[in-house]
């Protein structure tokens, strides 16, 4: 897959396209997408994604958007999994904010995109105002010469598949409900670093993952699959939060105890799937009890495998 920050100045061909901000990149994301492929292949033209950074609710409103489900980074290695051959990433600001709904659609998806058919999900709404929708883009279309198809919302369990359902259903622990909102397990990645050696001193070595996301989307103690690493993938119990019981951070920390394995992984940039929570963060007396509740979370981790 082909990134471009923002767009290139003469798009190399006309372009199948779809936008949003795939968060996540869930099952109705991946739904959309898989329309996109194939509406690309039958017009023999790439299949191309328009997404924003930051997303559009941590521009107008910082202090009350919702953690995200997936870094930039973590979007677009989903992105070009799901076979997309062009990302256009689009710096969200102030003058990008400002552009009406028929300015958007004249210098970006035809000037800059040169978007030949346009696929968005059924409730779209882009523009200054929010002002542009499906019915704008539909009677733009027709006189810019692109065609415009919608996508119905997928549904899972009777729940409509989107970003805000999986971010609830990992705020309340239920990880296995958001895997079938996803479509996979919520992972997150991350590269090993060194910590402070406390895993060491309580008997469990731990990898600490320093992870890109400024509030992760779940906290606790949980049974996840480790990969990235030869030999794997590899079971662990992980830790992520703020460690109140050791050394408390101000930043989310991942840690990890792989399970019967010793290698040397600095440096390593894993991907964490977590499986099932075992229980939320807490704060131990003294070390002799953190030392017990971590034997007892690697035991009920075990269980949970079958090991």
């Amino acid at each position: 897959m082909i990134v471009y920050r923002g767009f290139s100045p003469t798009a190399h061909s006309a372009t199948v396209l779809t936008i949003g901000n795939f968060d996540g990149v869930h099952l109705g994301h991946r739904a959309l997408l898989a329309r996109l492929k194939a509406a690309a292949a039958n017009a023999g033209l790439p299949a191309a994604v328009l997404t924003f950074e930051p997303h559009p609710r941590e521009f107008f409103a910082p202090e009350s958007a919702p953690p995200r489900l997936s870094t930039l980074r973590e979007k677009l290695e989903l992105l070009a999994d799901d076979g997309v051959d062009l990302a256009h990433v689009c710096r969200f600001n102030a003058g990008f904010a400002a552009l009406s709904a028929e300015e958007f659609i004249e210098r970006i998806l035809v000037g800059a995109l040169r978007v030949r058919q346009l696929i968005v999900g059924d409730d779209f709404r882009f523009g200054a105002g929010r002002a542009g929708d499906f019915a704008l883009l539909r009677e733009a279309g027709a006189g810019l010469g692109f065609q415009v198809d919608a996508m119905a919302s997928i549904t899972v369990d009777g729940e409509r598949a989107s970003s805000s359902a999986v971010r609830d259903a990992l705020q309340a622990g239920r990880l296995e409900h958001a895997a079938r909102l996803l479509g996979r397990p919520y992972s997150i990645d991350g590269r090993v670093a060194h910590g402070d050696k406390i895993g060491r001193q309580l008997g469990f070595h731990t990898a600490n993952i320093r992870i890109k996301h400024e509030r992760p989307p779940l906290q606790g103690v949980f049974a996840v699959e480790v990969r990235g690493l030869p030999g794997g993938p590899h079971r662990g119990a992980a830790n992520l939060g703020y460690r109140p019981s050791a050394h408390q951070v101000v930043r989310a920390l991942l840690e990890v105890h792989l399970l019967d394995f010793s290698a040397d992984i600095y440096g390593a940039h894993l991907n964490v799937r977590f499986l099932h929570k075992l229980r939320d963060e807490m704060k131990f007396p003294d070390f002799n009890a953190l030392k017990a509740q971590i034997a007892s979370d690697v035991a009920a981790v075990k269980a949970y495998f079958q090991l």
